[in-house]
């Protein structure tokens, strides 16, 4: 039996089957990992490219384009080099650097989706306070204190988590390092600490989701209030996708973190981990280009034929 000061290196969870499926998942991952860089990318230039869209909505879209790029890059890369060389193998230094920047990250995210929310609360319900309550101080304001507050965060769980003694070997059954699963090695009750800091990090992510939840309810009870059905379709179609990726990325990071190891296994446990860490930052794009008639044309005019209006 190893202790922490002894583990040199984790073992990943080695994607299971024959050599034609691990290169199947290096592949796979691969298209997501192109798709969510070139998607977020081409957010991220259009926005500081056209001076029309420097507008609060904006800045914070082009900061959860930022935070989905490292997002992914913080967990994809090393699972698809793994896969490809049919190695298992992360440094010790590796998996806590995965565990912080996974935390911050994340984190950061809900925290731009949060201040997002409100940001649409304000443009459709209180139009008229907009220049007052979202300048650009304020704006920068808030998404310095987001960063702040997910390096904070991380920096606390990554310090508490690697300073517990590590007895039940060093394999982390994920396809990455994340807090659940080395918990699992500890072989001290002081890992008690660490769920109880999980608990409070859980409650105020709640308090986001809640947040965004009553924000939502309040733009949509102002669109309904909206004569034009065409207004009314376009508020829906750019609120309802957002709020659906909020659920999706909660609602299975709260079941990754919380839920009872009587339940866990392997594979449910890869399906959640690519639903919260893999498919937001690839799906995001889409939501927030797709559907925005500003970006469109905006990244129409960078890139000449990529949107055209039918």
């Amino acid at each position: 039996m190893a202790n922490s000061s002894s583990i040199t290196h984790f073992l990943l969870l080695p994607f299971p089957g024959t050599r034609q499926l691990q290169l199947l998942h290096f592949w796979l991952f691969l298209a997501i990992y192109l798709a969510a860089l070139l998607g977020n990318g081409l957010i991220i230039t259009t926005i500081a490219w056209d001076h029309h869209l420097h507008t609060p909505m904006y800045f914070f879209l082009l900061n959860l384009a930022l935070t989905d790029i490292g997002c992914i890059s913080t967990t994809v890369p090393k699972s698809m080099v793994n896969s490809f060389w049919d190695t298992r193998d992360i440094s010790y230094a590796g998996c806590a650097a995965q565990v912080f920047f996974v935390f911050c990250l994340f984190a950061e995210e809900l925290y731009l989706l949060t201040v997002m929310s409100y940001d649409r609360y304000v443009a459709i319900c209180r139009p008229l306070h907009y220049e007052t309550l979202l300048g650009s101080r304020v704006c920068l304001h808030l998404a310095a204190s987001a960063w702040a507050c997910g390096a904070l965060n991380a920096l606390l769980h990554t310090a508490n988590t690697f300073s517990l003694p590590l007895c039940q070997g060093n394999a982390v059954h994920q396809f990455f390092c994340e807090i659940p699963q080395i918990l699992k090695l500890s072989c001290s009750t002081s890992y008690l600490r660490e769920i109880w800091l999980i608990v409070v990090s859980v409650c105020l992510a709640f308090v986001c989701f809640l947040f965004i939840v009553l924000s939502y309810v309040q733009i949509f009870r102002a669109v309904l209030r909206i004569p034009s059905q065409q207004g009314r379709h376009k508020a829906f179609a750019t609120c309802l996708p957002h709020l659906a990726v909020v659920s999706l990325f909660t609602s299975t990071s709260f079941f990754a973190y919380l839920k009872p190891s009587s339940i866990s296994s392997p594979s449910l446990d890869l399906v959640v981990a690519v639903l919260y860490s893999v498919v937001p930052p690839a799906v995001n794009p889409l939501i927030y280009s797709l559907r925005n008639q500003e970006l469109k044309a905006a990244l129409g005019q960078l890139i000449p034929g990529c949107f055209q209006e039918q």
